[in-house]
Formats: structure tokens, C-alpha cells, sequence
């Protein structure tokens, strides 16, 4: 059931809703396309314009077609129709029916998740797919990220794993920002960094890194432990990666410098276009030297190197 009405009719509604049987609610409001968000874990969002009306919202709920489902719409129609009664104003009040068909939600998505090749030797590919490489260099990453991280093919994961299979060196000490899924380690580890210590702020982040580095037998290169960004990390790397929101990179510029070897790498990504510049000038400001600036979509990697001030 999808009813366009206002805001002001959010919670009578959404009441009406649960009292009839409806799990739970969802609210399409167009201010969230424009909505400055709380990234306390550098999440990245993307909202689909089509999915929101251009006036007022849409509450979206499930309810069970069963015996009673026509009487229960019937009340439902009937109690909303009843709010301006009191003084509540419900828009257009427009109620849409959409038959949904039972599915295995938990793995349905699945389905549309393959192998994709991200860059000129690594492969990313879900456990549940059977995949042969299509030569001996090719290095698979085995990716189990569940429905709470990314499949590994959104622009800036592509763009940080290009640039550490352009910068990385056998041997290098990888310190990963926001792990995540543990993507960006796993290709790391492959592509032959002796250790790589991944930090999240979110312990279901590290434990699915843990996991997935397991999956790539990559447990004793990959160290993954709880931490926010890098507060009280004391050790020299070759490498840095973060793939983070801008707003959250500029945070600890001054952490990657004194936590990188001179000549040491901090490739970011995560960083929309219209946040380039903040980016770019944070890191000149503590001395980096932008090496290259990589775009996809509308999204930008950059790779900057620690020189001696």
C-alpha cells in the first residue's frame, strides 16, 4: 500500500497503519534528496529521485493478503478519511494497491550480484558463484558483504583498488580507513602487502572483514580491529586507503601524515566532485603531493605522497 499525502500526516497515518497490521512504515520524502546526513561511519548515500513524489510524501506499507485484506483496507481508507475531522490535513490522500509476491528477501538480492572485473588483474566475485579466472595473473577477491556493505563495484571502491594495484609495492605495510566489507584490504593483501591493519568505527564492519579475509585466506596478513579512524594509532605504513566521505577525510589529514613513511602513500576516495577541492587543499596544507587525481562517474581518488616538508 503506497498513500501520497503531508507531512503533517506522517503519525496518524503511520499509527493507522501499525493498528491494522502493517509491520512497519516506510517514508519517501523529496527533502531527503537534498538532506544534509550525520556520516558518523562515512557512509555513502544514493537516493533515486524517481522513487519520490515532486509534492508531499509517500508512506509505503505491507500488509498480508489474507481473508481479510479487503475489509482491512477498507478501515484503513476509512479512519484516514476521517483525520480532517480533526483538524489533521492529509494532502492529496492518493492510496495506491501493488501486489508483492513473497520472496526470500534475505537472499533475493543476490541474484544481481556477479562477478565483475574492476581492474586490469583483480576480479570481484560473491562466494556463491562459481568463477574461473580467465588467466594466471588474475587474483579473485571473495566477497561475502551481506546486505550491510557494498558489493565492491560502486566507483570509489573501483577507483582505490586501480590505484593500489598502480602504487602498491610487494612488502608494503597497508593501513585501511574504514574497512567496511574488507574489500579494499583483501586486494591489498593480494596483491602483496606483507601486513594490512584495517580499522572501523562499526564492529559489524570489522567482524565482516575478519570473515571475508578468512574467505581469501588472508587471515594472518589482515589485523582488523574497532577504532575511529586513526585516534591513537601509532605506526609507520607505506600505504594508506581510505574510501570515506570528503567530510570525513579531512578529519585526520594530519593522522595519515604521521602515521605514513616519507615517500608513503594516503590514496582517498569516497570524495564527490563538489568536495574535490576541500580534499585536495586539506592534504597540500599538511605537505602532501597530489600524485593523480582519478575520476569515475561523479566520484574522485585521490593519490597523494608524504614529502619532506
Amino acid at each position: 500500500m503506497r498513500i501520497h499525502t503531508i507531512n503533517e500526516a506522517v503519525e496518524p497515518i503511520s499509527n493507522i497503519l501499525h493498528e491494522n497490521g502493517a509491520s512497519g512504515v516506510v517514508i519517501e520524502d523529496p527533502l531527503d534528496l537534498i538532506k544534509e546526513r550525520d556520516t558518523f561511519f562515512g557512509e555513502i548515500y544514493e537516493l533515486n529521485p524517481a522513487e519520490y513524489p515532486e509534492e508531499g510524501i509517500f508512506i509505503k506499507a505491507y500488509l498480508a493478503m489474507n481473508a481479510s485484506f479487503d475489509q482491512t483496507v477498507e478501515v484503513i481508507k476509512q479512519s484516514i478519511n476521517k483525520l480532517p475531522s480533526y483538524g489533521i490535513a492529509i494532502g492529496r490522500n492518493d492510496i495506491k494497491l501493488s501486489d508483492i509476491e513473497e520472496a526470500d528477501w534475505a537472499n533475493a538480492w543476490k541474484k544481481y550480484y556477479k562477478p565483475v572485473k574492476i581492474s586490469d588483474k583483480i576480479t570481484i566475485t560473491p562466494t556463491w558463484e562459481e568463477y574461473v579466472p580467465l588467466s594466471h595473473d588474475e587474483l579473485i577477491i571473495e566477497l561475502d558483504p551481506g546486505m550491510a556493505f557494498g558489493t565492491g563495484t560502486h566507483p570509489t571502491t573501483v577507483l582505490s583498488i586501480q590505484a593500489l594495484e598502480r602504487y602498491l609495492n610487494k612488502e608494503d605495510v597497508v593501513i585501511d580507513v574504514g574497512c567496511g566489507s574488507g574489500v579494499l584490504s583483501i586486494a591489498a593483501g593480494l596483491l602483496g602487502a606483507d601486513k594490512v591493519h584495517a580499522f572501523d568505527l562499526d564492529d559489524v564492519a570489522v567482524k565482516s572483514t575478519q570473515i571475508n579475509a578468512g574467505l581469501n585466506k588472508l587471515e594472518e596478513t589482515i589485523i582488523a580491529r574497532q577504532n575511529d579512524l586513526l585516534h591513537q594509532v601509532s605506526m609507520q605504513s607505506d600505504v594508506i586507503v581510505s574510501n570515506i566521505l570528503a567530510e570525513i577525510i579531512v578529519r585526520f589529514v594530519d593522522d595519515a601524515w604521521n602515521n605514513l613513511k616519507l615517500g608513503g602513500l594516503f590514496i582517498t576516495s569516497g570524495i564527490i566532485q563538489s568536495k574535490k577541492q576541500d580534499v585536495q587543499q586539506e592534504l597540500e596544507k599538511q605537505g602532501f603531493h597530489i600524485m593523480e587525481m582519478v575520476e569515475m562517474d561523479d566520484w574522485v581518488c585521490i593519490i597523494a605522497k608524504k614529502i619532506k616538508k
